[in-house]
């Protein structure tokens, strides 16, 4: 599915005016939409063009949006701990992949605060002692610096799951790898 991205910017004159109406292909492999992001913070005045970003996880001051679409369960590929290979998951998601633990693909932590709003269907959160949480949709979650997690499975058999995610950068500490 293709996500329809609208932007506003800025004119020359700084009146706000729409400069881009355009359609994210998601990635062939994660189905991971890159929507939004930037290695600094934003500033005014804005052309409304997408600042440089280049790995999944943002640099301090940076900052990552974007959304993640899950097949049912029954469908080969809906478990992002079985579907992904590296060199797939570093095309896609570059720099995600150091993060990981290779123990257990798709668990993870960061120093990023994480916010996440399931969309549409069942998206399960999964913690590093094997605690579980359901979400539906409407449904939001926050991973907070330094937490053990996955968000790779969709619990239902039949239909798919989309989620939204928000990555902010911590000021002062760099991207964590998992202890074991």
């Amino acid at each position: 599915m293709n996500v329809r991205r609208v932007v506003t910017g800025h004119n020359a004159s700084g009146k706000s005016v729409f400069v881009s109406d355009e359609l994210v292909q998601p990635s062939p492999t994660t189905g991971f939409h890159r929507l939004w992001g930037g290695d600094t913070t934003p500033e005014f005045p804005d052309d409304g063009s997408i600042p440089n970003h280049h790995s999944y996880f943002p640099p301090v001051g940076g900052f990552r949006f974007g959304m993640f679409s899950l097949p049912p369960a029954s469908t080969a590929g809906s478990d992002i701990k079985g579907a992904v290979g590296p060199a797939d998951l570093e095309a896609e998601a570059p720099g995600l992949l150091r993060y990981m633990d290779l123990s257990d693909p798709g668990m993870h932590t960061t120093d990023t605060i994480d916010f996440e709003i399931v969309l549409e269907g069942t998206v399960v959160l999964e913690l590093d002692d094997g605690a579980e949480v359901t979400l539906t949709a409407g449904q939001t979650f926050y991973e907070g610096p330094g937490d053990v997690h996955t968000i790779g499975r969709n619990a239902s058999q039949t239909k798919p799951a989309k989620f939204v995610v928000f990555l902010l950068k911590n000021e002062n500490a760099p991207v964590l790898i998992p202890v074991k």
